[in-house]
């Protein structure tokens, strides 16, 4: 039986040890890393800095709501405003597997930044069984590069240290709630963030497109549980396809582009499967998103588990 207290006594002594001197801890507003950012601040106190990058892929409203959770938690917090070279970066990348290393390439290059500046040479990072494990090496297949993980370049200067890097998902929820962190139930949210959810390549166009999207969901879904409609589904989003097509607006021709809503749930994320939504939930989705989004013109509904699929669609 997993022991959330004994792992956070254990988990800060480690830190303790293994940190001689001062860190920075890559922050995202996700259980992860909030639960690393905890136990990092409970080992290290002032000698840990908060690092959260805004890559321009972030969800609607996402860095506000970083920056108050931080705050709040009484740590050193830095903001970094990266979207122009995250975007740049990207550019033309089409590749799932290239566009993930770009990014944990680039977020490497921007925590050297940071610790030169703050002179440290930890990175912490709120890296989970998952990750490693879908990141492949050995004889594991690699499924995906997670960019905490399948990312790093290997000239990077920073030590890195993952105290979460052996727990699930569910066991990370359970350190969260016995550290009673406001983000112990939030969905997860992809590193990479809307770059795996823009299929093909990324500009700003896709990303805002995707972005507005993935709030209607989001607050689709939350008010659905909250009214008590549904059971809240492990995560839940949407994503923006590579193809067009033909459609009606008013008595014009349309020609837009298609968005997949996807629901799943899941226990530690290794497998999933696809939320059985009531039908007037998913009709509500699909007319905001088409009449709120004009370069929209159709949704569809992912209904694939995990395996075959995986819950991200990149």
């Amino acid at each position: 039986m997993f022991d959330a207290e004994k792992f956070v006594e254990e988990a800060v002594e480690k830190l303790r040890e293994e940190v001689k001197g001062k860190a920075i801890i890559a922050v995202s507003g996700g259980v992860d890393s909030s639960v690393a950012a905890k136990i990092g601040s409970l080992a290290l106190g002032k000698n840990l800095v908060a690092v959260y990058v805004d890559t321009g892929l972030m969800r609607k409203g996402e860095s506000e709501f970083v920056t108050s959770l931080y705050k709040k938690m009484d740590l050193n917090f830095r903001f970094v405003d990266a979207g122009e070279e995250f975007l740049e970066a990207l550019k033309g990348v089409v590749d799932p597997e290239e566009k993930r290393k770009i990014i944990g390439e680039k977020f490497i290059r921007i925590f050297e930044r940071v610790a030169k500046e703050e002179q440290a040479e930890y990175l912490i990072q709120g890296t989970i069984a998952p990750d490693w494990i879908e990141s492949g090496g050995g004889l594991r297949d690699t499924i995906k590069s997670h960019h905490n993980v399948g990312g790093l370049p290997e000239d990077m200067e920073l030590q890195v240290i993952e105290p979460l890097r052996d727990l699930y998902k569910d066991e990370v929820r359970k350190v969260a709630r016995y550290l009673g962190l406001e983000v112990a139930e939030r969905q997860p949210f992809p590193g990479p963030g809307l770059a795996v959810r823009v299929l093909g390549e990324i500009n700003r166009e896709s990303v805002e497109i995707v972005r507005e999207a993935c709030a209607i969901v989001e607050e689709e879904i939350d008010n659905a549980w909250k009214d008590g409609r549904i059971e809240k589904p492990w995560q839940y989003f949407a994503v923006l396809l590579p193809v067009r097509s033909v459609g009606v607006r008013g008595d014009v021709r349309a020609y837009g582009y298609t968005i997949a809503i996807r629901s799943v749930d899941s226990i530690d994320a290794m497998t999933a499967a696809y939320s059985k939504l009531p039908h007037d939930l998913l009709e509500r989705m699909a007319i905001r998103i088409t009449n709120e989004i004009p370069e929209v013109n159709r949704v569809v509904y992912d209904i694939s588990n995990k395996p075959p699929a995986t819950i991200e669609w990149e």
